[in-house]
C-alpha cells in the first residue's frame, strides 16, 4: 500500500527537484542555525528578527517549489490516469493544502 496520499500511480519528484529542495532546506538549516547563534550571541532584536523573516522567506520558496513538483507529478497523474476516488482525493487533498499553507500559492 502506498504511503499517506499517494496512489498507486503516483509519480515522486524527479532527482533534479529533489535535488533543488535539499539544497534549499540545507540552506534554510544553516540560517535557522545562524539565527540562534545570534540569540546566543544577545545580538540586536530587529537583526534577529530580519533573519527569521529571511528564513520563513526561504522556506515558502521550498514549500512552493515541492507544491509545483507535486501538481505536475501527483496530482496531474491522478487527474489524467486515475479513477474518479482517486481524483477527488487529490483534489481534497490539493485543497487541504492550499487551506492551510494558502501563501505558498502567490507568485514567484
Amino acid at each position: 500500500m502506498p504511503p499517506r496520499g499517494m496512489l498507486a500511480s503516483s509519480v515522486m519528484m524527479n532527482d533534479a527537484t529533489k535535488q533543488e529542495l535539499l539544497a534549499r532546506l540545507r540552506r534554510i538549516a544553516g540560517q535557522v542555525e545562524g539565527v540562534a547563534r545570534m540569540v546566543e550571541d544577545d545580538r540586536y532584536c530587529v537583526d534577529v528578527l530580519m533573519q527569521i523573516a529571511s528564513a520563513q522567506a526561504a522556506l515558502g520558496q521550498a514549500g512552493k517549489l515541492l507544491l509545483r513538483s507535486h501538481v505536475e507529478t501527483c496530482v496531474s497523474t491522478a487527474l489524467a490516469a486515475g479513477k474518479p476516488k482517486e481524483r477527488k482525493q487529490k483534489i481534497d487533498e490539493l485543497m487541504e493544502v492550499f487551506n492551510r499553507f494558502g501563501g505558498l500559492a502567490g507568485g514567484s
